[in-house]
């Protein structure tokens, strides 16, 4: 992966590091870690993010473990670019296909972790026919109360453990994604773990995924928002009044960068 040089820094938040600037930095990063057989986790930080890192020591605790990190969410885009690192957003559904597609080519077997066994079998389907070649050595679909630390997280455990996958996607929903992976950081050997959401839904087509322009524009989480304005409706206005926080606690870091890139 690519190093900024000391008048770039990286952003920080709660003690998280932006450290991924581009989608083919993460995909480069993320192959290699895996070709050389590393444990490593992956997450990719929006405002929904943000705020459980203010409430949960846990995922705050399983964040910063992560070797790597990208910006999900516009708004931490923009605070980087404030900082002076020019980052593009990269976000969990945009990770899936890229990695599959060297994956392929490597020979890098993959797990998919999460959803429910017709998306599972369905994702299966759809990426071994996109990447010739890849090898998908296990599905497995938790139950709805899927716990980092149960039996039934044993049990994946031990499924992720015995396919012999070097790369795992993991789409559970923060908080649980991101507090499975910590483990597997821990319990696994040779298996790096991608936090990815609901990347294998938009893959398989049981969910659609916002329309590229809002992507493009930071504005995915509105036309989600409107698909599901009951469920999400609370969880984005908390992630909206989280943007002054983050504004505050980021000032002393663009400061100080640009004080030492006029130096």
């Amino acid at each position: 992966m690519d190093t900024q040089n000391s008048t770039s820094p990286d952003l920080t938040v709660d003690g998280v590091t932006v450290n991924v600037h581009s989608l083919p930095e993460a995909v480069s990063s993320i192959v290699s870690a895996a070709e050389h057989g590393d444990n490593f986790s992956v997450c990719t930080l929006n405002l929904d993010h943000v705020e459980k890192l203010q409430h949960q020591p846990d995922f705050l605790a399983a964040y910063r473990r992560a070797r790597f990190v990208t910006a999900d969410g516009f708004p931490i885009v923009i605070l980087s670019r404030m900082l002076g690192t020019p980052i593009t957003r990269t976000t969990g559904a945009d990770l899936v296909e890229p990695v599959c597609e060297e994956a392929a080519i490597k020979k890098l077997p993959i797990f998919l972790l999460g959803s429910n066994d017709t998306t599972l079998a369905a994702t299966s389907r759809i990426l071994q026919e996109r990447y010739e070649g890849l090898e998908v050595a296990g599905c497995l679909s938790p139950g709805p109360n899927f716990e980092a630390y149960s039996g039934e997280a044993d049990i994946a455990m031990d499924a992720i453990r015995r396919s012999g996958a070097k790369i795992c996607f993991i789409a559970l929903g923060a908080p649980r994604q991101e507090l499975f992976a910590a483990r597997c950081i821990d319990e696994l050997t040779g298996t790096g773990v991608l936090c990815i959401g609901a990347a294998l839904d938009f893959i398989a087509g049981t969910q659609v995924r916002a329309p590229k322009f809002s992507q493009q524009y930071g504005l995915e989480w509105a036309w989600r928002m409107l698909q599901n304005p009951r469920r999400l409706g609370p969880r984005y206005a908390r992630c909206l009044g989280t943007v002054p926080q983050l504004m505050a606690r980021s000032v002393p870091q663009i400061f100080n960068a640009r004080m030492r890139k006029a130096a």
